[in-house]
């Protein structure tokens, strides 16, 4: 079965499609005639996830005849190698898309537009905490956050009933405890057939920013503050090691779900070879189109207290636009309510507004799931955001990758484990 991912779903090349379109959104007081202009704008993306763009980008032409925006789709693979070539030869888009975990990077570079005194001055109000936070950097606004997404747990009803499974958390309040979930490992594992496992979590690549959930639900942190002191040293993240750990030591996942396998989680959910799944919502259209069993959403466990990652991508235009009012102009219409909320619909994504993260949430697809990824995506704390989006995330990232992996294979124990880890960060921050 060839699965579609979010990142990997536009074809083998590069799309270039011309839309025109006009500005509309942020006009200078001192300008009263019209703007003329055209932007270019690179993103990747899901079927659906690109005809949302597009359906917007018909919409801003609508309301602001004379301006332009070329929308350029690429392969995720191919997204960030061409961004950092662009940007090192001095042409880079007007606009990309941006994962949160390494927008830091970009902005610490003083990469991006500082789009802090060209933005409506309500507009920060409009988005939840977490997404706010996620934007900044060293006091300005580098990006405006187009929505977010975090793992709850997708789960095959039909092999958790023939484990004699038959309820799952309904709130968030009552998701599992870790030493519950433990317990439905246990049986799930007496329960299931040889050579199917209870769960596989979506911690894969990059996606190793994901095991921060388990940290966090330890109440635990990997930077202090100020995004530049390491602070993972810590009983919570021992903690955090230990228990993950015990994914592999005890059977519940596949000896393969490690960070480094080149195989993601979902596929193993989807070939049954596990009964759950840590995902994000973006997986509902590919899970309700291709599953051929039985299924469902709960909540992600939780421990000290709920936690989660915060997924999803931001906006952002480049520093050097030669345009940067029409930019910040294009980024309001982007996030505004209307916008936000027909594409986070059909593209089964969160929206990071505060006014759209309520009882009328639906996504087109399976909509009675959508309560369930915003009750999770609730759980997220700001400050947990604002360490992702850390201008040293992307030099993060391998340390978490090398020595999770070793913790998870059994190399070395969770004390060695967290000490490698705080060395690591240290360095990678040039702490």
């Amino acid at each position: 079965m060839t699965l579609s991912r979010r990142g990997f779903l536009i074809g083998a090349g590069a799309v270039s499609l011309p839309v025109l379109l006009a500005g509309c959104g942020f006009v200078p007081q001192s300008t009263p005639t019209q703007r003329t202009g055209t932007l270019t704008f690179t993103t990747w993306g899901t079927d659906a996830e690109l005809a949302g763009f597009r359906t917007a980008i018909a919409a801003f032409e609508s309301a602001n005849p004379g301006q332009t925006v070329t929308l350029n789709a690429v392969p995720y693979e191919q997204m960030f190698s061409n961004i950092d070539a662009q940007l090192q030869a001095g042409n880079p888009p007007d606009i990309f898309r941006v994962p949160y975990y390494t927008f830091g990077a970009y902005a610490g570079r003083g990469q991006l537009l500082d789009l802090k005194p060209l933005l409506s001055s309500d507009r920060q109000a409009q988005f939840t905490e977490p997404a706010w936070a996620a934007v900044q950097n060293q006091g300005g606004v580098f990006g405006l956050p187009h929505h977010t997404d975090t793992s709850a747990i997708l789960v095959n009803t039909e092999l958790l009933a023939a484990a004699g499974i038959t309820e799952v958390p309904t709130s968030v309040e009552d998701a599992w405890t870790w030493e519950e979930l433990a317990a439905i490992g246990d049986k799930l594992r007496g329960g299931l057939p040889s050579g199917t496992y209870p769960w596989a979590y979506n911690w894969q690549g990059n996606g190793v920013t994901r095991w921060l959930s388990l940290l966090f639900q330890a109440d635990g942190a990997f930077l202090q503050s100020d995004q530049k002191t390491p602070a993972i040293d810590s009983d919570a993240a021992r903690k955090a090691v230990e228990f993950s750990s015990s994914f592999f030591s005890k059977g519940y996942v596949p000896a393969n779900n490690t960070i480094n396998s080149s195989s993601y989680a979902s596929e193993s959910w989807f070939s049954q070879s596990v009964a759950m799944v840590w995902s994000g919502a973006f997986q509902i259209p590919d899970a309700d189109a291709t599953a051929t069993f039985d299924w469902t959403a709960t909540f992600a466990p939780r421990d000290v207290r709920t936690g989660g990652d915060f997924g999803g991508n931001a906006l952002v235009a480049t520093a050097n636009t030669a345009q940067p009012e029409l930019a910040a102009s294009f980024l309001e219409f982007m996030t505004d309510a209307e916008q936000m909320r027909d594409f986070c619909a059909a593209a089964s994504l969160l929206p990071t507004r505060g006014d759209l993260l309520n009882g009328d949430l639906k996504f087109d697809v399976r909509p009675e799931l959508a309560p369930i990824f915003a009750a999770q995506a609730g759980g997220v704390q700001p400050q947990d955001v604002a360490q992702v989006a850390s201008p040293s995330m992307s030099a993060i990232i391998p340390v978490l990758k090398e020595q999770l992996d070793l913790a998870f294979t059994g190399a070395q124990d969770a004390a060695t484990t967290v000490q490698n880890l705080q060395s690591g960060i240290a360095t990678a921050i040039g702490a």
